[in-house]
């Protein structure tokens, strides 16, 4: 399904090289101050252009069709559309008969009986995180209180910053490969028992979310997996003010599903770029047997660079559904 939430409700639509792509958002609260401009900040943390990432350049504005009058929020159903205009379709064509090792031409073909829009990966696009961030905009400003913020720290391995993550990108593009990269992610300013035990766990429905980020490999919250090989006293967070405040954060915020009034961090692994220019083996269903595919288009080298923005929106998206619960 194409929508999350319980309270507060986004909708995604559209296809990479479709005529637009976009989201409506149901249970946004009336009163809120917006505007195209607003979208314009997180929007341009996501655009392509920097090394590293696809040459495809959109203009990206966003078009709000209902939902707000008189520059407030009207407690309607807001949509928010964008349009495509820098497409190259027959980039594509190679696709139905040899799918690429990676991404979800053959089980989209599969679900579909072909006939899902394979162009720039259709439904299944990273295209398709625009209209996140629009809806993360708006999630940002029902959590006027809470402070959001997500950074890279690690790329192709390497975490030692923008002149190592240079020469890795350089290297990968030369090799005509690609990479992954780790985004960490915080929210400050969530009181303490937001969330619910289980299945609407703070993890769960941030990991379900952030999960639907196209390349997610995996995600920890805390301490994350080198808890497994901690003890109890180390990984243990001691309590030291009536807040709940904690002198450590190895619970990333959340015990029990709850928010426990610390920082909710969490960490998300991206993984490399499935569309490469290196030759690869796949399929070759008009032969009947393997081929060697080489992939054109243009595509990022890695996509991992354009994401911390869309981690936050989707982090956005979640505590603003709970809050509102």
């Amino acid at each position: 399904m194409d929508t999350f939430g319980q309270k507060f409700k986004v909708s995604l639509f559209g296809e990479s090289h479709g005529r637009a792509i976009g989201a409506v958002l149901d249970g946004v609260p009336a009163g809120i101050p917006l505007s195209a401009q607003d979208f314009t900040e997180d929007i341009l943390r996501r655009k392509s252009g920097a090394k590293g990432t696809t040459p495809r350049i959109e203009d990206d504005k966003p078009e709000i069709l209902s939902g707000v009058f008189g520059g407030k929020t009207t407690g309607a159903p807001l949509a928010i559309v964008f349009g495509n205009n820098n497409t190259r379709s027959s980039d594509y064509e190679i696709f139905k008969v040899m799918p690429r090792p990676g991404h979800a031409d053959f089980a989209a073909g599969v679900k579909w009986d072909n006939m899902n829009d394979p162009r720039g990966g259709g439904h299944f696009s990273g295209r398709l995180t625009l209209p996140v961030v629009a809806a993360g905009v708006v999630a940002k400003k029902v959590l006027e209180d809470v402070r959001i913020n997500a950074r890279l720290v690690e790329v192709g391995g390497v975490g030692a910053g923008e002149e190592a993550w240079l020469e890795v990108l350089d290297n990968a593009i030369a090799e005509g490969d690609s990479l992954g990269g780790i985004v960490e992610c915080s929210a400050e300013g969530i009181p303490a028992g937001v969330g619910e035990p289980f299945f609407d766990s703070v993890e769960s429905l941030l990991s379900h979310a952030v999960f639907s980020i196209p390349g997610v490999r995996g995600i920890e919250f805390g301490d994350g997996f080198r808890a497994a090989a901690m003890k109890g006293s180390e990984h243990n967070d001691p309590i030291v003010s009536e807040s709940g405040r904690c002198l450590k954060n190895g619970a990333g915020g959340v015990n029990g599903g709850l928010s426990n009034g610390n920082p909710i961090v969490f960490r998300v692994a991206f993984k490399p770029t499935s569309s490469i220019r290196k030759p690869q083996k796949t399929f070759d269903f008009s032969s009947g047997r393997m081929g060697t595919l080489e992939i054109p288009g243009r595509h990022d080298v890695c996509f991992a660079l354009r994401t911390p923005v869309v981690v936050e929106a989707m982090t956005a998206i979640v505590l603003a559904d709970l809050v509102l619960r």
